[in-house]
């Protein structure tokens, strides 16, 4: 007797390939058959008479062959004619059939047919029918349900898929399954077996409409299942981390009051609740792992630097890490500024720096006199020895790699606290699904004096206008970003290249200073080159996105953004938080190619609209999916079987309800829950 735990190979007819393909997709074992649900149903329940029919509409018929032809035009084609007891006609017409096949269909023979109704020259059709001869005895098409079509994989054939899903569900109703629902207090919906059953062989009074809008009870009971086992696995994790011992930090406020004193601006309501929220974290004994979100410019980097204190204050280093050199080299004066008057060192690790220079840090932080240590992916090399890591600061967080983030984890004797920090606002939705395992403190509001950004859009044809623009604000001394999409032109993408518009603009802005950065570049060309923009020795600055994270020039003012129809949401939105940094109105000017794609246009609107982080985070949601959005940090949340967070949002509380109801199941049913749902190994994340 099979069980749901067998490999899909253990299958009759199932061999290594279709195993490969199987695979593939996310299908090992009988279970996750289950669980590869159809995207459409046949309804094959009744036959409809001629009469009746209409054309558009997929229709069972039973009738008589009066007639085979085989026609020669361009493409040979068969047809057959068929007619029933009140002589109305019906043509079978195949493009592609076999000498076998026509054999078959012989005058006088009864025939069942499904497919969908067309109206053709010499009246009604179907073409390439699925058929039965039921006078020599095949078995008949009608079916007691409604019919599954299963999305499929290349080298798979519906046949195939159909009988190995009906396999899958035989197994299932002669197996106990533990249900996770079952004798729960508020619990009305079906069992596990019977949601399955239903949407696998919907009846023919079952709401189709709301099977096609995932709005069907049975629907809703595995979506809830499913996210409630990503929560789990995640809520797991994160007590498993909180079962560590970290080192205790006493909360001092002798450093904290000197910088309050010396910062000249007075910290947002939001800024004083995170920084308690991570001194509340580091007073403890398990290791604080929480996710800072902000919009750009909300000040994030200030209430890092406030946790950095607390760690010197305790003896322990910090560890500040950055996606590119651009931001390290931007953390490490911002963080010089603030910290070397208060006597606290600071070393600076980058791939780039000199064996001398390299060296010289290196010798810093293993002896422990370096305090805070700043660095991008250099600093998790082998190389790199700390004396005391106690606190870890990731900026950009989906930038990195779970293993990355824990290699330089890895560094510390005990597990240290970590603060993660993302300037891309993330969708409550995804909040709650993709970061349970994370405590999160979100700075909503931005530093007063800042002036909101004002977006327009503009068609590439008129880039005089924008010249104009550019001459008013340089006159102004503001400074400007030009950004591109791509380095050199293409014809096929037809995108300004940014060596080209760095040409047009020294031609036709003579008096500016005007200099250009792009990814080719090497690093030392590119930190000087925003060592110079930042002074203001440079008036117009043409870049690729390069420039998208984490730089803070407050004198620049205007933005102009090429072929903005080419870039998402989100990196339209950081690249445009690069202006609005001082006190001066700034503007962001979108560039386009039209026509204009509709997608196109609803994310150059929604800019336009509003400069808020997190209603563009939901549209970009809403628009790309959360696979694009998270980067590397999970995958587990764009890889669902049914469940769809955008889709299914309404469903979270219910979720929330249902998942701390399931953390009170033993160890062995929780961990079942998860493995049913999850086929990716998440226990790296623990470590993290």
């Amino acid at each position: 007797m099979h069980k749901l735990d067998d490999p899909i190979i253990s299958l009759n007819g199932l061999g290594p390939k279709a195993q490969e393909k199987l695979n593939a997709i996310g299908i090992y074992n009988l279970e996750h058959l289950l669980f590869h649900l159809p995207n459409r149903y046949q309804n094959k329940t009744h036959f409809t008479t001629l009469d009746q029919a209409q054309v558009g509409n997929e229709i069972v018929v039973e009738l008589t062959i009066d007639r085979i032809e085989e026609v020669s035009t361009k493409q040979r084609q068969l047809l057959c004619y068929l007619s029933d007891d009140n002589n109305r006609t019906l043509i079978l017409r195949f493009f592609h059939f076999n000498q076998y096949q026509k054999q078959q269909l012989t005058r006088g023979e009864l025939i069942q047919c499904f497919g969908e109704l067309k109206i053709g020259r010499d009246g009604l059709e179907i073409h390439h029918p699925e058929y039965r001869l039921v006078s020599k005895g095949q078995p008949t098409l009608i079916e007691k349900t409604l019919s599954p079509i299963y999305p499929l994989t290349a080298g798979i054939h519906q046949p195939q898929m159909k009988k190995w899903v009906n396999f899958a569900l035989e197994t299932l109703d002669k197996s106990t399954v533990f249900d996770n629902f079952e004798n729960l207090a508020k619990n009305s919906m079906p069992t596990l077996k019977q949601a399955l059953n239903t949407l696998h062989h919907p009846q023919i009074d079952d709401n189709t409409d709301q099977i096609a809008n995932f709005r069907h009870i049975s629907q809703q009971r595995l979506i809830i299942e499913e996210l409630c086992a990503q929560k789990l696995s995640l809520l797991k994790l994160k007590n498993e981390r909180k079962s560590k011992n970290s080192n205790v930090f006493k909360i001092s406020e002798i450093f904290s009051s000197q910088l309050l004193k010396n910062l000249g601006f007075e910290l947002t309501n939001a800024q004083q609740r995170s920084i308690d929220d991570i001194n509340t974290d580091l007073s403890l004994n398990h290791p604080m792992l929480r996710l800072l979100q902000g919009d750009v410019g909300s000040g994030k980097t200030i209430v890092a630097v406030f946790a950095c204190l607390q760690a010197v204050e305790n003896g322990f280093q910090s560890a500040i890490m950055a996606p590119t050199e651009i931001l390290a080299n931007q953390h490490f004066y911002g963080f010089s500024d603030y910290l070397k008057p208060l006597g606290i060192q600071i070393a600076f690790l980058t791939g780039s720096q000199t064996t001398a220079e390299r060296n010289q840090q290196l010798a810093l932080i293993g002896s422990g006199e370096a305090q805070v240590v700043i660095g991008t992916h250099a600093l998790f090399q082998e190389a790199v020895t700390f004396k005391k890591l106690g606190f870890i600061v990731i900026d950009e967080q989906h930038k990195f790699g779970v293993h990355q983030r824990l290699s330089l984890t890895q560094k510390a004797k005990n597990t240290p606290h970590q603060l993660v920090m993302t300037a891309t606002p993330i969708p409550r939705s995804l909040t709650m699904s993709a970061y349970a395992d994370l405590d999160c403190s979100i700075i909503d509001e931005l530093p007063p004096g800042r002036s909101p950004i004002q977006t327009v859009a503009l068609a590439s044809s008129k880039k005089e206008k924008v010249l104009d623009k550019i001459k008013q604000v340089c006159e102004q001394n503001n400074q400007v970003y030009w950004v591109c999409t791509l380095i050199e032109e293409s014809e096929v993408l037809r995108a300004q290249s940014a060596i080209d518009t760095h040409l047009y603009l020294k031609e036709n802005l003579t008096d500016l200073t005007i200099v250009l950065i792009h990814g080719r570049m090497n690093k030392q060309e590119k930190n000087s080159i925003m060592a110079r923009f930042s002074r203001g020795d440079i008036d117009v600055l043409v870049a690729t996105t390069v420039i998208e994270v984490g730089v803070n020039v407050p004198n620049a003012s205007l933005m102009v953004i090429e072929n903005s129809e080419r870039l998402g949401l989100a990196q339209l939105h950081q690249l445009r938080g690069r202006v609005g940094r001082g006190s001066d109105a700034s503007i962001c000017i979108l560039m386009y190619q039209p026509p204009l794609s509709g997608n196109a246009i609803e994310r150059l609107d929604i800019l336009r609209q509003t400069n808020d982080g997190f209603k563009i985070a939901n549209k970009d949601l809403e628009l790309r999916g959360p696979g694009e959005i998270l980067g590397t940090q999970q995958t587990g949340i764009a890889n669902m079987k049914i469940a769809n967070i955008v889709r299914d949002s309404y469903l979270l509380k219910q979720v929330g309800y249902y998942a701390a109801e399931f953390m009170q199941f033993d160890e062995d049913k929780q961990q079942a829950l998860i493995t049913r749902w999850i086929t990716d190994d998440k226990t790296q994340y623990a470590n993290t």
